[in-house]
């Protein structure tokens, strides 16, 4: 039984893509609380802020960045190849 590695490196980026999602979706969700007087999912949702969501979002960023700088030497790399 070979692991894959790719396929288990993007189903985690992928999972982290869903989390970073629902998080957005529930922070919204909390800011409209907050305004009609319901203070507890904001509190909740500051709980979780520091140990989860900013290395959930630290994780989307950098990985973004990386496959944009792979990517962009891939396709340079393959134009050096047909000048030559």
């Amino acid at each position: 039984m070979k692991i894959n590695s790719k396929k288990i490196i993007d189903n985690f980026l992928l999972a982290n893509l869903f989390l970073v999602i629902i998080f957005s979706l529930y922070f919204i969700f909390a800011v409209f609380m907050q305004i009609n007087g319901e203070g507890i999912y904001i509190i909740f949702f500051q709980k979780f802020w520091n140990p989860l969501i900013v290395p959930l979002i630290t994780i989307l960023i950098v990985s973004s960045l990386l496959s944009g700088i792979t990517s962009w030497l891939q396709r340079k790399v393959r134009s050096l190849e047909e000048d030559i």
